[in-house]
Formats: structure tokens, sequence, C-alpha cells
């Protein structure tokens, strides 16, 4: 989805319009992760990029998009730019934890 969203919109209450931009943005995040994966990828992993316009577009992690459409709201802008990409993603191994920090971990606990 590459899209420029209207904030202000003629005759439409301002709330109402920034609850649907957030709607349609979840409704495509959702429609992409029901896509079939390919072979050998584990999630469907999403390049972000937000800004007042495609041309000073700022890379963001998926997590951070509506709170930063919040605050674009809350500037009384009337518009921005939204792209999301969706590309398969590779889930890695985590660390093991080292006997120290284990040890350390088990006596705060109790």
């Amino acid at each position: 989805m590459k899209k420029t969203f209207q904030l202000a919109v003629e005759g439409k209450n301002p709330d109402r319009v920034l609850e649907a931009v957030k709607h349609e943005i979840r409704k495509y995040i959702k429609r992409e992760r029901r896509r079939v994966l390919p072979e050998g990828a584990d999630y469907w992993d999403f390049d972000c990029r937000f800004g007042v316009g495609p041309e000073d577009a700022q890379v963001v992690h998926l997590s951070a998009i509506t709170g930063l459409v919040d605050d674009v709201a809350r500037q009384a802008s009337r518009s921005f730019y939204m792209e999301i990409l969706a590309k398969p993603g590779h889930r890695s191994a985590r660390p093991p934890i080292p006997a120290e920090a284990a040890g350390e971990a088990g006596a705060d606990a109790a």
C-alpha cells in the first residue's frame, strides 16, 4: 500500500475520518497476513515508511504507525503519506542465555 491519506474531508467529522484511516491501515495489514507464505518463510514482515509526502517519508516500525497517525491528527495536518509493503520474514533463533545470567534471573524471581 502506497497512499496519501486525507484527514480533512469536507462535510465529515475529523474524528470519524481519523478512525476510518486507522481502520483501513489495520484491514490492509490483516489481509496481507492472511496470504499464503512462500516456501521457507515463517511470517509476513512489513517495510513501512511514513511522512507528510512521499519524498520525505521516513522508515518506521509497524508498531509505531498508530501513534504517528495520532500525532499527525493532533498537529491538525490535512494529509500524510503511508507506505506499507509486505515481505516474507524468517525468524532467527534466540541466543542462549549464559549460565551466570540464568542464575541471576532465578534469584530475582524468588
